[in-house]
């Protein structure tokens, strides 16, 4: 009974910042989502890692790749989150977006954590999945 308790609260232990990861992270790319969806480009910059603002140097340029590259970040409806998956030493969280058109798209968002936090540090659209009849 004793080792089931102390198993149990080893995983407890390990869960609560796993769940507060989680819930950074979801919080990161929601409102970056939100930031686009308001047109907030200078707001939905400051989401991007260093890498990625030094890429683009500015919010105006990321934004116009952001449009042209990823409609259905752009314009998103609704987004849910998937797994979280380390790889590599790096944090991959899948993200499940409906496009203004209805449209279902999966993308998974390379997250790192730096001294402010997480940050975004690029995605990727993945294949939809097969949903057979």
């Amino acid at each position: 009974m004793i080792r089931t308790t102390a198993f149990a609260l080893a995983l407890l232990a390990f869960a609560g910042p796993a769940a507060a990861q989680n819930e950074a992270i979801e919080d990161v790319i929601s409102r970056q989502l939100q930031a686009f969806n308001d047109r907030d480009v200078e707001e939905a910059f400051t989401f991007a890692s260093p890498m990625i603002q030094g890429m683009f140097g500015n919010p105006d340029r990321f934004g116009m790749m952001v449009e042209q590259g990823y409609p259905m970040v752009w314009t998103n409806n609704s987004a849910r989150f998937g797994e979280l998956a380390e790889r590599r030493g790096a944090l991959y969280q899948k993200v499940i977006l409906q496009d203004a058109d209805g449209v279902v798209h999966v993308l998974e968002y390379r997250m790192i954590q730096t001294e402010d936090g997480w940050e975004i540090d690029g995605v990727s659209i993945l294949p939809a999945p097969d949903l057979g009849v």
